[in-house]
């Protein structure tokens, strides 16, 4: 089976998740045997669509012009536009409404979590809705010799410093306030927050948080994936204070390299990520910094080998698997071999 997989404006979307998960699907294509991925749209069986630009309807409606399937990912909801960018909560119903349009043109939809599934069937999306994770490279997130040393040489930290490292936009559902209070509250540790956004396009309270000057607090911008890798090797602690996601790519890939990880108690990450179990999970600030401190002074359970399991769940080729098994459903949509229930029994794997 042939799979085009639309990576359209790419490099606006190179930061996010979303361009992340482009690459996690093309890997997982390529690990699969009975998945072939075309560089043409018109050499293609499945149209494999990940953003909602006004490109991508385009393709999509070429697509359906051309006999081809349509599978859009559903990365995005109008939960998790709201609190980003300035005006997002003004057009956020608008947006819902947008990706309400986009996602219908779909034969089927992949979605990243229950959670997100249960906002599109909220939003008014009728089409199949299929879960799958977005998943994580094994072979490739795996602590290597000299990544702790070199990320304690690179960001001028000493041996015994205890470094709290987090990940992604400068924007105020990812919990950026919260990172730079937190290094307020907890002077005797290390902060370090990778990534970034245009400081035009983030409310003043953002720009103020990321641009003040503390002693403990780093933000080195966006990096490469090999300078992410060791410094998820060289920190102490990931925490994610994230109002909002639609899974958390960053998460598993901190899970994946066997770093403590600290996350908000949302509905997102209900059924697999448990506190004390294989994560620790916080719901306000005063809680946060008694665990942070409690997992940095070694106090609390070590759960990294747990953490571990939930990333192996999700592999690559495990990945392949479900993308190929969605796809062949996409394709037999219509025909006679598609018995009535097929569509619900696949859904509910």
């Amino acid at each position: 089976m042939k799979v085009f997989i639309f990576s359209g404006h790419q490099k606006w979307i190179e930061h996010s998740g979303v361009g992340r998960a482009i690459y996690h699907q093309k890997n997982a294509v390529a690990k699969t045997k009975g998945l072939d991925l075309v560089l043409k749209k018109e050499d293609a069986d499945i149209i494999h669509i990940n953003t909602v630009f006004p490109g991508s309807v385009r393709l999509a409606l070429w697509a359906k012009r051309h006999g081809k399937k349509v599978v859009f990912h559903a990365h995005s909801t109008k939960q998790d536009f709201r609190n980003s960018f300035i005006g997002s909560n003004a057009v956020s119903g608008a947006f819902g409404r947008w990706l309400q349009f986009c996602y219908q043109l779909g034969d089927v939809i992949i979605t990243p979590s229950e959670y997100s599934k249960a906002l599109l069937l909220e939003q008014g999306v009728t089409k199949p809705i299929f879960v799958m994770s977005n998943g994580i490279d094994l072979d490739y997130y795996q602590a290597a010799s000299g990544d702790k040393e070199y990320f304690r040489r690179e960001y001028g930290f000493k041996e015994n410093d205890k470094v709290v490292m987090a990940a992604g936009l400068w924007i105020k559902r990812k919990g950026i306030l919260d990172f730079v209070e937190m290094a307020k509250r907890l002077p005797q540790y290390q902060f370090i927050w990778f990534g970034d956004s245009n400081l035009w396009s983030v409310p003043r309270e953002v720009k103020e948080s990321v641009t003040c000057k503390l002693p403990n607090l780093h933000f080195p911008g966006y990096v490469s994936k090999d300078e992410l890798r060791r410094a998820y090797a060289g920190c102490d602690l990931f925490w994610f204070p994230t109002y909002e996601e639609t899974e958390g790519i960053v998460i598993l890939e901190a899970l994946a390299m066997k770093t403590p990880v600290l996350v908000r108690d949302i509905p997102v990450y209900q059924g697999w990520l448990a506190d004390g179990v294989n994560t620790y999970t916080f719901k306000v600030q005063e809680q946060a910094a008694e665990k942070i401190s409690a997992i940095l002074e070694g106090t609390a359970a070590d759960l990294t080998e747990e953490g571990y399991q939930v990333a192996a769940n999700r592999r690559m080729d495990q990945i392949g698997l479900r993308l190929e098994e969605i796809y062949r459903t996409a394709m037999l949509q219509g025909s006679p071999a598609f018995y009535p229930g097929r569509m619900a029994e696949l859904q509910n794997k």
